[in-house]
């Protein structure tokens, strides 16, 4: 045999033999897509009838329920909402009184407040919905252990109590609240702030050109952070330090827990005004609004001025107790849901409002 005729034979077997394999490739392929469509079709099938089966049980519960039951979830709808509409009718609406917000940018008063005009314009500031609460489910269970475990030992709280009445602060000096300049300045003599935590005013901006005030700050957890001041009801002469010590700290709520006068003692001067506008030194407070819910509890919104920078602030006044009660509570309520229930106890919290301020004593 010729050497050309065996290398055209060798050619023809080697073009035979890729046919097949592309051949056995296209089936190997063809095969795998239809079994690809057949599962595909099947699961649809799959998942169809189990959807009608799912319709057909749900048209079965419609049909199961009977014409008494709808009709006593009716009428358990109608009372529930005749209950809300009730409640909505009793609740009792709030007086409101609003004041126009006069300026009165140009003029200063070195002590007393000045007289302001009496017009009023509707003007709200209140938001009567609930605030949501923002807490986590793990806080919440916190919360729910350290509740039970207290329902659980009933006289906890009164052994926490009897220790408590028998703690002593540590004796602290209060030199700068018994200087003869400052006396005049406290409402009891019995009653003084200590050195070395008071609340310190910028004597620069002070009409008296004094720092003092009777007030002490009370933390939580920050020494450098402050969550409350704690001050007596000002006096007719410290009424403007009383502004200036909330527009220095930073405060936009003020608590007011004690009433003007109580069986005849005076136990604080009225330091807003009862409409219009007064000005207290370089503070100029203005009355938004007066929110009257009952007879011991109102908010007040201000408008507070700063007439030497012209700046603003809006501050709410509430009247509601006494100090120290009301600073335990929240403190504790707070730290509880921070989720610090170790730091919650009572006592543990009292003993340390009583370290720095004379006033929870």
């Amino acid at each position: 045999m010729k050497k050309g005729s065996l290398r055209q034979i060798l050619v023809v077997k080697e073009s035979r033999l890729e046919s097949g394999q592309f051949l056995v490739l296209t089936v190997i392929s063809m095969v795998l897509i239809m079994g690809a469509l057949a599962a595909s079709g099947w699961l649809f099938c799959l998942r169809h009838r189990s959807h009608l089966q799912l319709k057909e049980k749900l048209a079965s519960l419609g049909t199961d329920t009977s014409a008494d039951a709808t009709a006593t979830y009716q009428e358990l709808c109608r009372q529930r909402m005749a209950v809300r509409t009730s409640e909505r009718a009793e609740r009792p609406e709030p007086l409101r009184r609003h004041s126009r917000l006069n300026s009165a940018s140009s003029q200063f008063s070195d002590g007393g407040p000045m007289a302001s005009p009496s017009a009023r314009s509707s003007t709200s500031s209140w938001c009567e919905e609930p605030v949501p609460a923002n807490m986590d489910i793990s806080t919440g269970h916190m919360i729910l252990s350290y509740m039970e475990d207290h329902l659980k030992n009933k006289n906890r709280l009164e052994r926490e109590w009897e220790a408590m009445c028998g703690y002593l602060a540590e004796p602290g000096a209060c030199k700068v609240g018994q200087d003869k300049h400052n006396t005049k300045r406290n409402r009891a003599d019995a009653v003084v702030v200590y050195d070395h935590s008071r609340i310190t005013l910028k004597a620069e901006n002070n009409h008296g050109n004094s720092d003092y005030i009777n007030a002490s700050p009370i933390m939580d957890h920050d020494p450098r952070n402050p969550m409350y001041i704690s001050s007596q009801g000002p006096l007719p002469s410290t009424v403007a330090d009383f502004w200036q010590m909330v527009w220095e700290s930073g405060c936009v709520v003020i608590v007011m827990l004690t009433p003007l006068s109580e069986n005849g003692v005076k136990q604080c001067q009225q330091y807003w005004p009862d409409e219009g506008f007064n000005v207290y030194h370089v503070y100029e407070v203005n009355l938004v609004s007066e929110h009257i819910w009952c007879e011991d509890f109102l908010v007040r919104s201000f408008y507070l001025k700063n007439l030497q920078t012209n700046e603003t602030r809006t501050v709410t006044h509430d009247g509601a107790g006494r100090s120290g009660t009301y600073i335990l509570i929240d403190m504790v309520l707070n730290r509880m849901a921070k989720g610090r229930s170790q730091w919650a106890s009572p006592s543990r919290t009292l003993s340390a409002c009583v370290e720095t301020s004379p006033w929870q004593q």
